[in-house]
């Protein structure tokens, strides 16, 4: 569940106003990474990772200005989260080695949602990324069982959907010959 503090003060990432809100306004876009190389990384390894890439790709950041630039201000503005998580190993299903057949290792998405103080959160989208090393080390105390660590990057990006000014589906792209 969300922390008591934030449920105290009313914080917490909800769920977008329609189901085919998407953002055509955007606003901002962080990357971030994480990793996990202690405990049980077959449970929830990328998890962990994952929690800890949407943590830095927006934890060194300020938005004030969403205030005024989003219609309704952060409590508002659309966050899309892509991560790239490493391929599930357990994932037998095949015994073609092709990578695009591959699906990620689990991702409990509720605990990255958590992340978010405000906002409307659109569906998280998960793909093959990341990737798994060794660290060369097992801590047995950290419950360990052996060296492997998990990373996941994360982009978390934020705007509006105006489809009443926009006729696209999806946010503008800018190039420096345009001028911006």
């Amino acid at each position: 569940s969300w922390s008591e503090e934030w449920k105290a003060l009313g914080l917490g990432a909800r769920l977008p106003p329609t189901p085919n809100s998407r953002i055509t306004n955007l606003f901002f876009v962080q990357m971030g990474f994480g990793v996990d190389q202690h405990g049980n990384r077959s449970t929830d390894g990328a998890t962990k990772a994952s929690v800890r890439a949407v943590r830095n790709a927006i934890e060194f950041n300020s938005i004030p200005g969403v205030i005024e630039a989003v219609p309704g201000g952060r409590n508002e503005m659309l966050i899309s989260v892509k991560l790239g998580v490493p391929p599930d190993d357990d994932d037998d299903d095949d015994d073609d080695d092709d990578d695009t057949e591959k699906k990620p290792m689990d991702v409990d998405l509720a605990q990255v949602a958590k992340v978010f103080p405000y906002g409307r959160l659109l569906p998280i989208e998960v793909v093959v990324g990341g990737l798994k090393f060794s660290t060369g080390r097992i801590v047995n105390e950290l419950g360990d069982v052996d060296d492997l660590a998990v990373c996941v990057a994360a982009s978390v990006s934020i705007g509006y959907d105006d489809r009443t000014s926009s006729e696209g589906s999806t946010h503008k792209t800018y190039s420096t010959k345009d001028g911006f």
